[in-house]
């Protein structure tokens, strides 16, 4: 991963050369990390703290662990062949078995738009008392018109700037918290515990947190960049200095899911309140914004709505343009089919659901289910030397990466046995 070569780097050429050489790398794995805190990630944490308490933290470290793993792999992916993962999918797969797996992927970013629409539907309906259809409405047609227009990166930092400012609160407020949490928090980080009825919230934070989408997501990123254009000795520095940036934004992101367990667990959980909608999220804010915590919690989950709507229905362009052979490019045919295909799937499933809160779990369960099928594909394409070249997953690498696959995989069959049982 690079280890040695970075801080080596650091000791030869001094702190503050290797730190503006750092932060020219910057930025892949913090863009993932926004995704931490979109509708489908609140949910699945404010159901996990408030009917859980802290037992269900575990899953917050095991999926962290994942996420860091996989995104560095999807990373190298894209640095060391300039191609996306939906592109060498089509590349490198049979037809028939790439195209299932690409379509299967695609179902999973229409689960993802479906939730951050929700999201960005009900911060309407607490703003505006505007009905949840016509919100749903209103947050994805904005989300394609920001994408089709190229006009997304005009209000990116605005958007991120201010859901940051969110995740950031819910840090601080752990501070707020009676320090009796801590013991229990600690034993929940490392102790697996399956709380009876609890699989199908242990699988929506699985799925809040390692979403297929990102994955394909941050391939493209990189890639984009064509940094494989720049020679052996660029790609070795961008492999060094990539994991670095994985590894803080994914730790960032772990920070961030904890602090809202817990600070569920705080407010619901000891109460013995039980949560059936999103809204009651913002009575997590109370401590720190008081009275005002109502507006900045619905303001953050509208902002939030749109800016994740934008990346999945970015994810279904990317994953139809893959599926042809081709960059994605929002002026071609077949990304503005995937981008309109998911954010309009996911509106149609609005539209048909009659509990939005158990519509936000599912759509984060469903994700879960679609996973090991894209890390089984993540992990035949970088172990391929046909595709990585020298680059290719070691033995270590790739025995780790399928053993998480296997667990994933594990997991699944509890929640089918659960929902049979």
């Amino acid at each position: 991963m690079g280890v040695k070569n970075f801080w080596s780097a650091c000791t030869t050429s001094g702190i503050a050369r290797s730190g503006e050489e750092f932060l020219k790398f910057v930025g892949p794995g913090l863009l993932v990390t926004v995704g931490f805190i979109d509708p489908g990630n609140w949910a699945a944490n404010l159901a996990a703290g408030a009917e859980y308490g802290y037992s269900l933290l575990w899953m917050v470290t095991l999926s962290t662990f994942m996420l860091i793993v996989l995104q560095h792999n999807a990373a190298h992916l894209g640095i060391v062949t300039g191609k996306c993962m939906a592109e060498a999918i089509t590349e490198y797969f049979p037809c028939s078995i790439g195209r299932l797996v690409l379509l299967s992927a695609f179902g999973a970013s229409v689960m993802t738009s479906m939730a951050e629409i929700l999201g960005g539907a009900i911060a309407l309906r607490m703003l505006f008392s505007i009905p949840l259809p016509i919100g749903a409405t209103l947050t994805a047609v904005l989300a394609a018109g920001l994408l089709l227009l190229n006009s997304y990166n005009k209000v990116e930092k605005w958007i991120i700037g201010f859901v940051s400012l969110i995740g950031i609160a819910f840090l601080y407020e752990l501070w707020l918290v009676p320090a009796g949490w801590v013991p229990q928090a600690a034993v929940g980080w490392v102790t697996p515990s399956f709380p009876q009825g609890s699989m199908l919230v242990i699988m929506s934070v699985l799925g809040a947190v390692v979403m297929p989408h990102n994955l394909f997501l941050h391939s493209e990123i990189i890639q984009s960049r064509q940094w494989h254009l720049e020679g052996e000795a660029f790609i070795k520095k961008r492999l060094d200095y990539e994991f670095f940036d994985t590894l803080f934004a994914m730790l960032v992101g772990w920070a961030i899911n904890s602090a809202m367990i817990i600070l569920a667990a705080a407010v619901f959980w000891v109460a013995g309140q039980q949560v059936t909608e999103l809204e009651q999220a913002r009575d997590l804010l109370r401590p720190l914004l008081g009275d005002g915590a109502s507006g900045v919690f619905a303001v953050a989950l509208l902002f939030a709505g749109v800016a994740s709507s934008v990346t999945s229905g970015m994810a279904g362009g990317i994953m139809t343009s893959g599926m042809a052979g081709e960059p994605y490019n929002t002026k071609d045919k077949h990304s503005i089919t995937g981008i309109v295909g998911s954010l309009g799937c996911g509106l149609v499933l609005i539209w048909l659901t009659s509990d939005p809160f158990k519509g936000l779990l599912l759509s984060q369960m469903a994700l879960s289910v679609q996973l090991p099928i894209t890390m089984v594909s993540l992990v035949a394409l970088t172990s391929s030397p046909k595709v990585m070249g020298k680059y290719a997953n070691g033995k270590g690498t790739k025995l780790l990466l399928y053993v998480l696959t296997s667990i994933v995989t594990a997991l699944n069959l509890m929640l089918l046995a659960s929902a049979l049982g």
